[in-house]
Order: structure tokens, then sequence, then C-alpha cells
């Protein structure tokens, strides 16, 4: 099939029919789209575009020929959205090629041309969530080595958002790689080669090819675009500017050029006017809490570690009591960027807790907000011409719910709410103009009629009079006409030939008036016309089709003054949601008991009685018991620095390190937390080394990831991080990973400095709190049983010495036989271990006494080490001895 579309495509184009010359001209005009070529109520889809199609959408693949040589499927017009959406998310690209004429206005072949390109980055998907963001990505590199400058820029089309950023020096190109990895745009743009076949940033071409390999869409753009000379002046232009200082561009040509390419696309693939894209935001990773995409995967801050697993794992799921889809976005950005100024964080917590403080004025304010939709996304419809009548009015409606609010939001005294309301646009002018214009109950499209509300133009009026009471002034004409004439049989005809005219049978004919001019003679009756009913049937012929013009015009004139105060409407959404997300909080906080964190600029960490907020909610919701809380305390300038967190699998030291940091996100969103009290010195980035997983495909095992998430981690980590590392050192061979394990955090203590919590098996780390000050041991506890170990989840101080991995396996459902000779096998290791500590010399023996291998319980040991000895008598330290003895046995 391939062979035989490419020689079709080859063809003389003397030898196509004049339908397929302009399917042939609009398909070498956008060749790597699939072109949706209108004939009359389809879209048609030929050659190779019609075997794709036809796969992906599963639709019968026919023929325009008899030879087959030209393959053809098709989908209804008026039905095209849903496949349109289908191809886009799975990564293609559509041209859509439009009848530029009516059909029934031409004798010709109707003209026809592509009027947009939908791509994933460019299409408003109608699935797309409230929360989430549609992010085209455009990318540049300019320099190489350590003078690379990486430029990234980020268009959301459906609401508007646009900004950008760069990286330089050595390590750019792996900091946008995070970027795009944390982002996650839908497609990306990048200059020709930049992927392939030259050194970029002096990175191998593979490795740059390989970072971005998660983007399913990837669009390469002429060299040109990515210049300064073409892409800057681009910007300038659409925002009416002298220069992009204003935005934040000032000396950030790369993140300019990137921004401009991304400009270049939209309008190639002719999106419109773009009102609603009306700034550039400029914005620098290091002004809020850095979290990487790993950090954000393993955190579950958005999405669920897993594919397929419930949203009901994430922290976003848990936070969200959102009343608006813009508050509900500006929720997930905000847990991608918390902020690092104390003052922003201390002016949303003040403002949290008065409404935490006032059920009527906080139930108030939400209330004010019921009714309110996307504000964004209706104005990004409205701009892209893609917004019926319907979504207009949806646009009042939510422009009227505006007063109440604002009356709600003067309610509060708080500096960050005064900051609100302060310039709060209630946009009451452009509510009263569409309400004035649209109809109540308007059509679902513009084509229908009846969108537009009476009394806006007597013209429309009239035409519509006329359009409804077409048949009742024919009727008064005639009988008019009857009484005049004295012809009782005269009548009001019609047909496509002549129009209306008026018919009298011979034996009146000489009856009729003078004024009469006739059309037609039969056998059996005459047919006339009249100045008035020719006047009348061009009004009645016409009406509709000027009905219609006229309401475009009168639709296309309130788009236009909407647009025109996009700004405003911009501005007000984004008070809209930060008012949505600071309510949310109050309300969490009240109805989950949640306390205000105490925010300075020391290096501690320290919370008493907390819970993790995700399983707290999940084990609520399943009535699986109470969340066990738990304290901790770290200070980087007075230690102790490091935790080190020993204890069986399933004891609960991951949840352990997830909550911490997540009680640090939400802090540095401006949330309260659950926990009886928080004190948080500000964190600037957010490590985490959590869990196994392997890049095949990029040719990196478990171990290798492992490694190199953790390089990551020592050489960009400072004080004021907070470092979270998981049994690391698992996927190689025991010395080789206790030795990294230890080295490791030997120099997040020494050379660091940052705040980290270390859980572990490797129990001979627990020696290294002998020789590093700042470093203390803590174990998650367990009770051993007869029928086995009980988890209690309770972290506490001092080491573990057992792993209960034998007795964790059996609570998996390991085989009995299994169990039993894994036991065995211990059995071996333990004594071999004995004998070796016997053999070792004194300092090797008082290092080695605590090992994974040492039979002695935990519980044996902390009594002996409680025991007075001084005070002991003969027999009681006899039989102290018999009972650990038997102990042992047992």
């Amino acid at each position: 099939m391939g062979n035989e579309t490419t020689a079709v495509l080859g063809m003389d184009v003397a030898g196509l029919t004049p339908v397929m010359r302009q399917y042939r001209a609009a398909k070498d005009a956008h060749p790597d789209a699939l072109v949706f070529f209108r004939l009359g109520d389809f879209y048609e889809l030929f050659f190779e575009d019609a075997v794709v199609a036809a796969r992906e959408l599963q639709l019968t693949l026919t023929s325009r020929d008899k030879t087959k040589t030209v393959p053809m499927c098709g989908v209804p017009y008026h039905a095209a959205e849903g496949y349109l959406q289908k191809l886009l998310r799975k990564g293609y690209k559509i041209a859509l090629c439009e009848q530029m004429e009516d059909p029934k206005q031409t004798k010709t072949i109707v003209r026809r041309e592509v009027t947009r390109v939908l791509t994933p980055g460019t299409a408003l998907d109608p699935a797309l969530g409230a929360e989430q963001s549609n992010y085209l990505a455009s990318i540049v590199v300019t320099g190489s080595g350590a003078g690379s400058v990486c430029g990234l820029a980020l268009l959301d089309l459906s609401t508007g958002e646009f900004r950008a950023t760069e990286f330089a020096g050595v390590g750019a190109w792996a900091q946008l790689v995070d970027e795009l990895g944390r982002v996650r745009p839908v497609e990306l743009l990048y200059g020709q080669g930049l992927l392939g076949g030259v050194n970029l940033a002096g990175e191998a071409t593979e490795e740059a090819s390989a970072g971005v390999e998660g983007i399913r869409t990837k669009t390469p753009l002429e060299e040109w675009v990515f210049t300064a000379e073409y892409a800057v002046p681009l910007l300038r232009n659409h925002f009416k500017v002298h220069s992009l200082d204003g935005m934040g561009l000032g000396g950030h040509d790369a993140a300019g050029v990137a921004a401009g390419a991304l400009l270049h696309y939209m309008r190639a693939t002719k999106q419109g006017g773009l009102e609603h894209v009306d700034g550039l935001r400029f914005y620098e990773r290091s002004n809020s809490l850095e979290l990487d995409a790993v950090s954000v995967r393993n955190l579950e801050l958005i999405e669920p570690l897993f594919s397929g697993e419930s949203s009901q794992t994430t922290l976003f799921y848990t936070l969200d009591a959102c009343c608006t889809p813009m508050g509900k976005r500006l929720l997930r950005a905000t847990l991608l960027r918390p902020s690092c100024d104390r003052t922003e964080i201390e002016l949303r917590l003040e403002a949290v807790a008065e409404a935490t403080g006032d059920l009527r004025r906080r139930e108030g304010l939400r209330r004010g907000m019921d009714g309110v939709l996307d504000l964004e996304r209706l104005l990004g419809r409205v701009a892209l011409d893609s917004a019926g009548p319907r979504e207009v009015l949806a646009l009042a409606a939510t422009l009227g719910c505006l007063p109440g609010l604002l009356g709600a939001l003067k309610e509060f005294d708080a500096q960050r709410w005064a900051s609100l309301m302060n310039g709060f646009d209630a946009m009451e002018d452009l509510h009263e103009m569409i309400v004035r214009t649209i109809a109540d109950e308007p059509p679902v499209s513009l084509a229908d009629g009846g969108a537009i509300r009476a009394g806006i133009d007597a013209e429309l009026d009239e035409l519509r009079e006329l359009s409804r009471s077409g048949r009742q002034a024919l009727a008064a004409i005639e009988e008019r006409e009857r009484t005049r004439t004295g012809i009782g049989s005269l009548k009001v005809r019609f047909n496509n030939v002549f129009g209306y005219y008026l018919e009298v049978t011979k034996a009146n004919a000489k009856a009729v008036p003078a004024n009469y001019e006739r059309k037609q003679t039969l056998v059996n009756a005459e047919r006339f016309t009249t100045p008035e009913l020719k006047e009348y049937e061009t009004k009645i012929l016409t009406a509709q089709e000027r009905s219609a013009e006229i309401e475009r015009r009168l639709f296309a004139e309130l788009r236009r003054q909407l647009l025109d105060a996009a700004g405003r409407m911009r501005e007000t959404a984004r008070r809209v949601a930060e008012v949505d997300l600071l309510a949310c909080f109050a309300h969490l906080a009240t109805l989950r008991g949640w306390v205000q964190p105490e925010v300075d600029e020391s290096g501690v960490l320290e919370f008493i009685q907390a819970r993790h907020p995700v399983v707290e909610r999940r084990l609520e919701e399943s009535g699986g018991g109470r969340f066990v809380p738990n304290s901790a305390h770290l200070d980087a300038d007075a230690g102790p620095a490091v935790l080190l967190i020993t204890g069986p699998n399933m004891g609960g030291k991951s949840t352990y390190l997830r909550q911490a940091a997540l009680l640090v996100v939400m802090a540095q969103c401006g949330c309260f937390v659950p926990a009886e009290r928080m004190r948080l010195g500000l964190v600037d980035r957010i490590y985490t080394r959590i869990g196994a997983s392997d890049n095949v495909a990029r040719g990196r095992s478990t171990f290798m990831v492992e490694m190199t998430e953790t390089a990551a981690i020592l050489n960009t980590a400072t004080s004021r991080s907070l470092v979270l590392l998981d049994e690391m050192g698992r996927g190689t061979a025991t010395y080789d990973g206790l030795s990294l394990a230890w080295a490791t955090v030997e120099y997040l203590h020494d050379r660091i400095g940052a705040r980290t919590l270390f859980a572990t098996h490797y129990h001979e780390l627990t020696l290294l709190a002998d020789r590093l000050e700042r470093l203390k041991n803590l174990r998650v506890t367990v009770k051993e049983t007869a029928g086995g170990i009980v988890f209690l989840h309770t972290v506490e101080a001092g080491p573990a010495s057992k792993s209960y991995g034998i007795e964790v396996a059996r609570l998996a459902g390991l085989p009995t036989g299994v169990i039993a000779r894994a036991r065995e096998v211990l059995k071996v290791h333990e004594r071999t271990e004995t004998q070796q500590v016997r053999e070792a010399s004194p300092v090797a023996t008082q290092q080695l006494q605590l090992t994974m291998f040492t039979p002695l319980s935990q519980r044996i040991v902390d009594r002996l080490g409680e025991v007075d000895v001084d005070g002991l008598t003969p027999r009681e330290a006899l039989n102290l001895l018999a009972e650990l003895q038997r102990e042992l046995k047992g």
C-alpha cells in the first residue's frame, strides 16, 4: 500500500481530478499532518492518511477509484470532534481543509483551504481535566559546553498561560530535561538537528534524544525560527512592546527565542489572533522549592507512582477541595512549585488562619464561588473562535457570580485577602453586555439561528418575524387580493422555478387587475406576480440567510468586545484561583484538625505527633483504622542533621520519609499541616531516592538509575535541602552496597550538612552514630509474639538489630518449606558471623558486634543496658541470665 500511495502522490498533477489536485496541494503544504478534506457532509482522507486513520479509528478503508490505487476513508463532518480528539491523543497532527464557498452558490469547483492545523499542543481537548494543563513546549540551545544556555518556553493555549525560563553552564541540558519531566508537555518544538546528528551542549546526541523520549509528539522546525533576529521581534509585535525587559526576559535571550518560536508555531498552524495570550512571564526554578521529576514522582504529588493506581494515593487528591477549575490548576501548580519566600508563605498562612477561625465567613466565601466555571478556558475558546452561544452564556453566568464573591471577600481583614480584594474587577459591564445580546436559551451552534436576543437589531427582528409569520402573511395577501379582485378561487402558490405567484383560473382571467404581471400560462390557469409579492418573495427567500449573516456579525462584535477585555478577565481569574486555594486550605484545616506551621530561616525541621496526610485520609475513607503519628527533629545548624532509620520491611520507614517531605511541601505552599506542632526552617530543594526502577531503553540497570539519582543529590544539595534516601545500595553486592551507603552518609554529614532521613537495612550503619556527632539512630518498632511479629508503626530513638525479613516473607504467603529453609540458612550465616567476631581483633569486634547477623534481639540488648549490675545479688544475676537464655532458645 505504501508503494502504491507514493506512486500516486508522485503522479503528474494533470493526471488527477480537480478535487484531488486540491487535496494534493493541501498535503504538500502539510506533509506531517493527516489532511481531513471536507467533501460535502464528510471529512475524507486519502492515500497513506486514509490507511493510518482507518487503522487508528477502526474505520472501513475503501477506494476512490476502481483500480483501488487511492485508499479512502471518512467521518461525518458533524461528528468529527470525537475522531479528531482520538487521533490527537495518539500524538497525530491534523490539517483541516475546509470548503471556503457555499456549493449552492458556485457553478465551479468549490474552493478549499487548510484553515487550521490541530496538534496535541494546540488543540482544545474537551476531555482535559479541570486541574490539568496542556503544555506546548519549545526548547533552544545556544553555545556549547560550559558556555551553553538552554531556553525553554511553555504555553497552555487553553488558558493563555505563557512562561519561559533558561538554564546555563555545565549540566544545563540535564536541568532542562528534568524541568520537561516535571512539567510533562504534550508536544515539543525544537530546531532541526538539535536532537540528532550534532553534539548538544557538549553532550552525546543519543543522550540528548533520550532525555525527551517521554514526550510523544516532537515537532522539528527550521533553524531560522530559533534565531533572536526572527523570534524576539515576533514577541514584541504580539505584545505591542518595545522591549521584553518588563516581562523579565532582559538578558535571557535563549528564553526569548524559545518563546518566539512558540508564537511562530501558533501562527503557522493558524490558531487565530491569540488575544488571550496577553503576557509572558520569566520564571526561575530557584525562586521556589525545587522538586525534580524524580521527587515529584516518588512523593506522588500529582500522579500515583504506578500507572493504573487510583489518584487517591496523591497529595493533590488529598488537598483538592477547590471550588473552581482555576483553583484546582493553581493547587497543582503550587504543589509542583512551593514557595521559598518566607514573607509570601506567612501571608498565605495568615489568610488561612483567619478563614479557619470563622465558619460563617469561610463558607460564605466558598459559596460565593458556586457557579463559577472555567473563566480562563471559556476565554480561550472565545479567543480561538471555538466558543458557541452557549459557551458565551456560560461565561456570562460565571461573571454574574463575581459581585457576590467580591462581597464575601470584603468580610476578611488579613493582608493577603485585602490585596486580592483591592482592584478585584467583577466585570459587571461584560456580564450585562452578554446577557443583553445572547438569548436566554441559545442553540448549540450559531448556525442554528436564534442565538441573538430579540430587540438588539431591528432588521433581524423583522426577518425573524417574517420567517415565523410567512404563511400567515401569504394567507393575508391571498385573502386581500380575493376581496379586491372578486376572484374567490385566487391562490398564492410557490415553486422553485417561479418562486411565489398568484394563480387564477382561465374563467376569471378577465377580472385580473392591470397591475398583475403575467409569468406563465397554463391550460386551465394563469400565473401572475406583483411588485409587492416580488419584494415579499425576496424577503422570505433571503430572510434565513440574512438572519444568519446578522447574527454572525453581532456575535463577532460581542466576541471582539470580550477579547478587548481579555486582560481583565485573566487577572480576575488569577485572583479567583488564589481566593479558592486559600479558602480550600482553610476548609481542610478545619475539617481535619490541621495546625499552622511555624516558618523561619533556621536549619530546623521539627514536627510533633505528625501524620501522613494521604495515608491518614485513605485510612479514614476505607475504615482501616487510625494513623499512628510520629515526631522528628532535625537541625542543619546544631544537629542532629541526619536521622538513620532502621527496622523491618512494612514497618513504616518509607511512609515516615515521605511524610516528612509532604509536610514541608504543604507548609511552603501556605497550607496547614496534620501535626500537633511543626517548625520549619525553609527548604530550598527536596531530593528523594526511593524505590527501585530501571531504564532498559537507555541501557540503565536498577542500580545504575539508583546511583545516577544519588549522584545528582550529592552534587547539587545544599545545607538548606531535605534529602530522603531509602534502602540505598540494595541493587548490588552486599558489601559494595554497604560501603557506598556508608560513604554517602558520611558525605552528607561532613560535606553537605543537609537535613537527611536515611532509611536502611544495613544495620552496620548504625555504628556511625558513635563517630558522627550530628547523626541520630531511629528505629520503627515491632512486637514479637508467639504467632509472629506485629508492626507498631512507631518511630523511636535507637538502632534496630533485626530486619525480620523472614517474618515479613511469611506474612506475604511464601510456602512453609521456603520459610523453614530460610531460617536454617540464616542460622548458618549467624554462626559464621559469630565465629568471625570471635577471631577478629578487639577493635574489629567492637565494630562488628551489632551487625545485621547478630542473633541478639534488640529487646535483650535493651534489658542488659538497663540492668544495674552492681545492685544485683548473685541469685538475681543468675535468674536474669537464665531468663535471657530461655528467651534466646525460644
